[in-house]
């Protein structure tokens, strides 16, 4: 059912310049629904925004090639019926532009926009526990204050950029994927470097590529990839999807990955014959896209399982590259296949049979410096006119931490945190009272489809709201128990995986100094899900309510 739509009502009246019910930290999905719901029930709203639009992550993300790897009929918002039926994507998994412009109808169809402060970015927010505000502030020496404060900063939205030596005298332009200019790159004619093998980088490898007079990708650890078989939508197949969507949005919400339209293992890998798995893998491979890693139950808990599915595509690697070293060197041999982020590709492994493109190993050569002309490794150096970074980001915490949160006479976010977060379900951290996670550390987040975690998050928020406003209660936190007990779950589901053996950024092993913790909980959306229901059902079990009895701010609380 789609929701109410959103109206001003006279809540918003009555409110000093500067001061709102709720701040909202970021305009991607997540921002965009938080700003939709909230307004729905009333809350003046303010929604800061780092870009120049909205779009998140997708308004950033302007490489060539950027493509999201979730299905784009199932990549969209649920929460309008209407919109879900007139919206028609035009590839099965849309790219970056299409993806942007749908963000971007958003925003417009559901007036979303006056809401949303743009070229702005928060640097700290600080709550007054004897006024119950936070105060906001912002790069533009603006100050806020609001009850509530809500962290829609996203997973993967501060780039890591690698502090390589020289860099600064480098005479060529570089750029990183996740800071790609607006009007674009053109690097015909250039010889390009390539830093990193990540999702980004074996995206827009292939398309590099095609442009650079020479390509040198300086690759430190091969990463599993697998085939997109991206293609134009088929309109009956899209017909299907559109009248079945109520019973597809329920059957993804009730997931493990919250997504319906890949199918359910039902096997272990080692239960069933050599040439069973052989075509069962093979059918996968040739339909493309992230359902490879479903073929079986157990891949991602046993190791002997996951290696059956691991080998199958390094034969695919050896077959698909011509020269037996460069083959070699590409073929990952130190993690588990889909214990860090699994890429899907368009002829990325092809690309390295191109003569203008070369691979440089930098694990058994290192790079040791960025030079004027180029880059130096160990070995040798290379002269190049431009250097793309596709290295990455400090993903799950990275954009929070950026942020100076901290509780007036209290400290601070980072210190709390500083061998790794620790949240009650993702949604809130003890200590910090009114303060909203969404998709944060100790979640499903980026295990999942992510639109559908943003939408049960905002939603379950909304929701908290609500309840506060009705029993008259103006403040809420994390209870330090439930909170220990719920980090220590999220371990230990973690642990009976293969997920934490690899060094990825899931755990932090991209940022040097960063605490290596393993905070995505694995045990599946819909169990997730369930357990949210349970604990607001039970009168927000884990969480500490209370009336706020100091001297009033000078916004009236609910």
């Amino acid at each position: 059912m789609e929701k109410t739509k959103p109206t001003r009502n006279s809540l918003d009246r009555g409110h000093a310049a500067g001061t709102f019910d709720v701040v909202v930290v970021g305009a991607g999905f997540a921002g965009l629904y938080a700003l939709y719901r909230l307004r729905a029930l009333g809350y003046r709203v303010k929604v800061f925004e780092a870009g120049g639009g909205v779009g998140g992550t997708w308004f950033w993300n302007r490489y060539p090639g950027a493509r999201c790897d979730v299905e784009s009929t199932e990549y969209s918002y649920s929460f309008s019926e209407d919109l879900q039926q007139q919206w028609n994507w035009t590839e099965r998994f849309a790219g970056q532009p299409e993806i942007l412009k749908y963000i971007n109808h958003v925003a417009d169809r559901f007036n979303l926009r006056d809401g949303i402060q743009f070229d702005t970015r928060v640097l700290s927010a600080e709550f007054d526990a004897d006024g119950n505000r936070w105060s906001v502030n912002t790069d533009r020496g603006e100050v806020v204050t609001a009850q509530f404060c809500v962290m829609a900063t996203g997973n993967l939205s501060l780039p890591n950029v690698p502090k390589f030596k020289g860099l600064d005298t480098f005479s060529g332009n570089w750029y990183h994927t996740g800071l790609w200019p607006t009007e674009g790159v053109d690097f015909t004619g250039l010889r390009v470097g390539v830093i990193g093998t990540g999702s980004s980088g074996i995206q827009s490898i292939p398309i590099i590529a095609q442009q650079a007079r020479h390509l040198y990708v300086f690759q430190r650890t091969p990463n599993f990839s697998l085939p997109a078989r991206n293609a134009p939508l088929d309109p009956a197949r899209v017909e299907v999807i559109k009248k079945n969507y109520p019973a597809l949005r329920e059957a993804a919400r009730r997931s493990k990955g919250a997504n319906a339209l890949y199918s359910v293992p039902d096997k272990s890998a080692l239960e069933v014959a050599p040439e069973e798995r052989e075509r069962a893998y093979s059918e996968r491979w040739d339909i493309g896209g992230l359902n490879y890693l479903r073929a079986y139950t157990d891949l991602f808990v046993n190791k002997d399982a996951n290696e059956t599915a691991a080998e199958f595509i390094r034969r695919k690697i050896r077959a698909m590259v011509r020269a037996k070293e460069t083959a070699e060197a590409l073929v990952p041999k130190d993690h588990y296949v889909g214990t860090k982020r699994p890429c899907t590709d368009t002829d990325y492994y092809e690309t390295f049979n191109r003569e203008n493109v070369t691979l440089i190993d930098v694990k058994r050569s290192p790079i040791l410096q960025v030079i004027a002309t180029g880059v130096q490794t160990q070995d040798a150096q290379y002269e190049l006119d431009a250097l793309v970074f596709a290295t990455g980001y400090d993903a799950i915490t990275g954009a929070l931490l950026n942020i100076d949160i901290s509780v007036k006479g209290a400290g601070g976010l980072a210190q709390k945190w500083v061998n790794g977060p620790r949240t009650y379900l993702g949604l809130m951290t003890a200590g910090f009272p009114n303060l909203f996670f969404i998709t944060g550390p100790g979640s499903p987040s980026v295990l999942t489809n992510v639109v559908v975690a943003i939408e049960q998050h905002v939603d379950w928020i909304a929701d908290c709201l609500k309840h506060l406003r009705a029993s008259g209660a103006e403040r809420i936190e994390a209870d330090l128990a439930h909170e220990n007990q719920w980090v220590s779950h999220v371990d230990d589901v973690a642990a009976a995986t293969l997920f934490p053996t690899a060094n990825s950024w899931y755990v932090g092993a991209n940022i040097p100094g960063k605490p290596r913790t393993f905070t995505i909980y694995v045990g599946g959306f819909g169990i997730y899900r369930e357990k949210c229901f349970e604990v607001a059902a039970n009168n927000y079990a884990g969480f500490v309510m209370s009336r706020f009895s100091a001297a009033r701010s000078s916004t009236p609380s609910r």
